[in-house]
């Protein structure tokens, strides 16, 4: 995919060695032949995991050296750059970045990274041969000081986030929604289909570390239900903060003018003898913005509180066990339909907003092993999430009185998932991962009139290989088996069966130079729990009850590289067979519906020492039972996008300690909509930003960004109602400015 290869920019602060920063590893067993460096960063990544982040033009022309024996990783490579004139910095406990030679501080120690291109993997067990894979780094998640979920995916033209508002904002990646995805945050599964007009995965950007997205062809081990891909949200350690032993804090505010409103992250860490523990917490208050047109938007307030909590401890032996807790509450007042700014023609009763509160909770155990063999990488995960929506329900007023009745209605989803796995390391071709994963999940509403629930249990047994048969092959390819006992709103059962299946590979047309990339995948995704707020327990869902839902993907791509230059391209398409579209008519339990996402993607960039720029462009055609996609009939399916084209660049100066950057989307008119209904407008959006770190206090940093700069008024192509006459989108802020001060302790 084009952003297999992600460019990022990242302020950190001086360390005294380099390769010497690596942390204690157990030995593994290597043998890389030499050859250009790029392929052998490639092949050291894929045995270990690791992130190397490297500029373009840095790896070009070397040669790596052949490594061969059992070694901690940081020793293989150290061996395998020896004699290339480049060294690495650590910048996790498996991230890497190359740098030429130690930097000279600047007047005040900072040291500003070269724009790295990521290698590898996000953590095992995530990849999918990379055929079209999206990895949001923590450089790029600095680089782009994302308020919300739409701020981590700015610039990726294939992904999609609607609306405005944190809490009504969904995911689409070419088109399709993300409940069609395997969505995991921590390697914990999310069941959040709870109210069609809020978002499914509401979650703080201040918390994540690294966010991984395989569009379309994921592998088995990315859990079940991955009908469209999967997406992998990590959040931070102790251990991502803290090089060894110590203790740590962290500070960051940022004013929003347009609100007004003000976000404060704060964070602390310590690391002492194994034992390791984190708590963030984030609180942000604001009032409502104003869109370009200069109106305020209704219901856009912020009012929100999040928290994340880790304790960890490590044996000398390598046994890991981790404990997370992660929290995010909304509560503050809502356009009456949370992801639509007012629809025409509604009675004259129904407020144009009404109070919301989302509550979503994630609790996470895992154990790891950080000392693996070749016959023992184990991974084990037990998780619980929760997530709650509550708002009243308005009932038309009875006469004489001109006042509606009101109650409470509240919708609740529920999952205890787990999974048990080993990777195993396959002399010098590869790795397997094989294991099982279950999950209970659970979608229940309760009001003062009636209550109704579904649920849904599955068993999983799956195996993915990922091999290196020959130097210039790369293999993934898996198979999973589901079982799954379907129980709806009238406490029938249905337990059904079946088969996913994906292959995928990458070919080194010209090593160093050109890869050509392929990729297919058939998922079997078992029923769907339906939307908490329309269940109805009347539904009615015949003899043989829902169809389980199934999809095929299929991918394509060329990458070619050059002395700092890329050029990517891919074509794609998802079809979503018997995908489940319930609505609360008694007959509408079993509803289904076909979706067909197809397209392409290009791109073009240029990095050299001190930042990048690049160019990228999508053209996404989304069809729900062969007519063009609407965002109506695609709730919880998929949206209409067409063609976006994203602009980026960064640039350091170095002896001003200054970075400053730009980006810029064009999203085209959209007119492929069925009769009757209006085209989706073209809009610009043009983003500036500037940051500067003081050369007398090297662990602050000051930033000044600009959102908006021209104050376009629109909404964003994945937000809802946009088509229809009647509807006014919920729109996006206009100008904006934001003013950011972080600081390390």
């Amino acid at each position: 995919m084009l952003a297999s290869t992600a460019l990022g920019c990242a302020v950190l602060p001086p360390a005294p060695a380099l390769a010497q920063q690596a942390p204690a590893a157990a030995a593994m067993a290597f043998d890389l032949p030499a050859g250009p460096l790029p392929a052998a960063l490639d092949a050291f990544s894929r045995r270990t995991g690791w992130q190397i982040g490297y500029a373009g033009d840095l790896a070009a022309g070397r040669t790596a050296r052949a490594v061969s024996g059992t070694m901690p990783p940081d020793r293989a490579l150290d061996l395998l750059l020896g004699g290339t004139g480049i060294s690495y910095r650590m910048t996790g406990p498996a991230t890497a970045t190359l740098v030429a030679a130690p930097a000279a501080p600047g007047a005040g120690g900072a040291l500003q990274l070269d724009p790295v291109t990521v290698a590898g993997t996000a953590g095992a067990g995530t990849g999918g041969g990379g055929v079209a894979t999206t990895t949001i780094t923590q450089a790029d998640l600095e680089r782009k000081n994302p308020t919300d979920i739409a701020g981590v995916f700015a610039g990726e033209p294939g992904i999609r986030v609607g609306s405005s508002v944190p809490m009504s904002q969904k995911v689409y990646v070419n088109g399709v929604e993300e409940t069609n995805l395997a969505v995991t945050i921590d390697g914990s599964r999310q069941n959040n289909k709870v109210f069609h007009h809020n978002g499914t995965t509401l979650i703080d950007p201040a918390f994540l570390k690294t966010v991984r997205v395989d569009a379309g062809v994921a592998p088995a081990d990315a859990g079940p239900g991955a009908l469209a891909g999967a997406i992998a949200y990590e959040t931070k350690d102790a251990r991502d903060l803290l090089d060894g032993d110590g203790v740590g804090a962290f500070l960051k505010s940022t004013f929003n003018s347009n609100g007004p409103t003000l976000t404060t992250s704060a964070a602390g860490y310590g690391r002492h003898q194994g034992l390791e523990a984190l708590g963030y917490v984030t609180f942000a208050k604001g009032d409502e913005f104003k869109a370009g047109n200069g109106d305020t938007v209704a219901g856009t307030e912020t009012d929100l509180i999040s928290g994340l909590g880790k304790v960890a401890m490590e044996t000398d032996s390598g046994n890991r066990f981790q404990l997370s807790y992660e929290r995010v509450y909304d509560d503050a007042s809502r356009p009456f339909r949370a992801n639509i700014g007012f629809i025409a023609g509604r009675p004259a009763w129904e407020p144009r907003v009404r109070d919301y509160t989302i509550d979503r909770r994630n609790l996470v155990f895992s154990y790891t092993h950080t000392q693996p063999t070749d016959l023992w990488d184990p991974r084990v995960v037990l998780a619980y999430g929760r997530t709650n929506v509550d708002t009243w329900i308005f009932t038309r007023p009875v006469a004489p009185s001109t006042v509606p009745g009101r109650y409470r209605g509240g919708g609740e989803t529920e999952t205890l998932n787990g999974k048990v796995e080993n990777r195993f390391t396959i002399g010098r071709f590869g790795t397997v991962t094989a294991g099982a994963d279950f999950y209970r999940d659970e979608a229940t509403y309760d009001d003062p009139t009636f209550a109704a629930g579904e649920r849904a249990r599955n068993m999983g047994l799956y195996a993915q290989a990922r091999l290196d048969p020959v130097d210039r092959l790369h293999l993934s390819f898996g198979l999973r088996g589901d079982r799954q006992t379907f129980e709806g709103t009238t406490g029938q059962k249905w337990t059904n069966s079946g088969v996913s299946y994906n292959v995928s590979g990458a070919f080194d047309l010209l090593p160093e130079f050109l890869t050509a990339k392929a990729g297919y995948s058939h998922t079997w995704a078992g029923i769907p729990l339906a939307e908490n707020f329309i269940m109805n327990d009347a539904w009615r869902y015949g003899a043989d009850g829902p169809k389980p839902v199934t999809s095929d993907n299929v991918t394509a791509g060329l990458e070619a590289r050059y002395r700092g230059f890329t050029a990517e391209g891919r074509v794609f398409r998802t079809n979503l067979n018997d995908a489940r579209a319930a609505r609360f008519a008694a007959a509408a339990a079993s509803e289904t519906r076909e979706v067909e996402s197809k397209g392409y993607e290009i791109g073009v960039g240029y990095a050299w020492a001190d930042g990048f720029v690049r160019a990228r462009y999508a053209d996404i055609d989304v069809k729900i039972d062969g007519r063009p996609a609407d965002s109506d009939v695609g709730t919880y399916l998929a949206t209409p996008v067409g063609q976006i084209i994203t602009l980026a660049a960064v640039h350091t100066v170095r002896p001003w300690n200054l970075t400053f950057g730009a980006d810029v989307e064009f999203v085209l008119e959209y007119d492929d909509v069925q009769p009757g209904l209006q085209p989706l407008k073209a809009y610009e959006v043009v983003n500036l930003f500037v940051e500067y770190r003081l050369p007398q206090f090297s662990n602050l940093a000051l930033r000044a960004d600009v959102r908006n700069l021209f104050n376009e008024t629109y909404a964003e192509r994945a937000t809802y109602g946009q088509e229809f006459g009647t509807v006014t989108p919920l729109y996006q802020p206009g100008r904006s400015f934001l003013l950011t001060a972080s600081a390390t302790f």
